[in-house]
């Protein structure tokens, strides 16, 4: 049985990058997606929707472990487009990352070696203005504690980098949050000494929960 992955680096908002090389247009778009199916709608939407470009190359490295990678020249030559793209993605350790670079002909051909590094350069253009995202293993976590106690318990969660999800004020005060799987114990500890075990806690389910990637 494979360890189950507790990270994993994405993005989560589509971005555009472009560069031009000898008067060939490269748009370079990534975007976020969830599975094989959805990469090859977006791929074919963009074949519509820039249905007057040369070429429509791409990109896409899915799941947790980066287990499916597919790339496509589109007519370039072998090697010269969907290779490279599919290059800075492994370079970047993105998943569930799609990028298509559509090109646009500029009436000078560029050679093999030209292909590859505007093929790639505009794919970075891309991601350089993304907002990549470190996606960790979270255990959703509600704790319950008297209304004396929440300075304390804010104070250890902004300590400890933890999102506040969700707050409920009535008798007591119920703040839920998602925790790193490996960093519950530790967390309920530090409640619970601080609180003099007056906190209580309910765990819920596993999820994966974005964090910035240079956290």
């Amino acid at each position: 049985m494979s360890e189950k992955v507790t990270s994993y680096n994405t993005i989560l908002e589509e971005s555009v990058g472009e560069i031009v090389e000898k008067k060939s247009r490269f748009i370079a778009t990534a975007i976020h997606v969830e599975s094989e199916e959805e990469a090859l709608l977006h791929i074919e939407g963009f074949r519509k929707k820039y249905w007057d470009a040369r070429h429509n190359c791409y990109a896409f490295i899915l799941g947790m472990g980066s287990e499916t990678m597919r790339f496509s020249d589109d007519g370039e030559p072998s090697g010269t487009a969907g290779k490279p793209i599919l290059e800075v993605l492994k370079g970047r350790e993105l998943t569930n990352t799609l990028v298509i670079v559509t090109r646009y002909f500029g009436g000078v051909l560029l050679g093999t070696g030209g292909l590859v590094r505007a093929y790639t350069d505009s794919t970075v253009e891309a991601l350089n203005n993304a907002e990549l995202k470190k996606m960790c293993l979270m255990k959703e976590t509600s704790i319950s504690i008297d209304y004396s106690s929440v300075g304390k318990l804010k104070y250890i969660l902004a300590n400890e980098s933890i999102d506040i999800i969700d707050e409920q004020y009535t008798d007591m005060v119920t703040i839920k949050t998602a925790i790193e799987i490996d960093k519950v114990d530790s967390i309920i500890k530090k409640v619970t000494d601080a609180t003099s075990g007056k906190a209580t806690f309910e765990e819920g389910g596993e999820l994966y929960y974005p964090t910035d990637l240079s956290d």
